[in-house]
């Protein structure tokens, strides 16, 4: 067996110079940073992790049938209800306007 030398490649046959590939697929998903669905609850159906960002997400059923994916807040659990607001209680993924906190 011919081992690899030269050509980017060291003595144990690993690529060590530029144009290491493509990686494996990565899909985008959208995050509803605005939050601007007002006073309609949604639930957390999943929690995924996201490797663009480096983070975990949740994608939320909002009541109106809508579907849409938040950063994940710490501590949320798979079943959660969430929604935002301005007379919304204070909890974890709640969002509220800044004037009204």
């Amino acid at each position: 067996m011919d081992s690899i030398v030269g050509k980017g490649h060291n003595a144990r046959g690993i690529i060590t110079a530029r144009h290491r590939g493509g990686g494996h697929k990565r899909l985008y998903r959208k995050i509803d940073f605005r939050q601007n669905k007002k006073d309609i609850y949604g639930r957390i159906v999943t929690i995924e992790y996201d490797p663009n960002r480096n983070a975990y997400i949740c994608l939320i059923h909002y009541g109106d049938g809508k579907k849409r994916y938040i950063l994940h807040p710490r501590g949320a659990i798979i079943g959660d209800t969430i929604v935002s607001g301005t007379e919304v209680p204070i909890k974890m993924g709640n969002a509220l306007p800044l004037s009204v906190v």
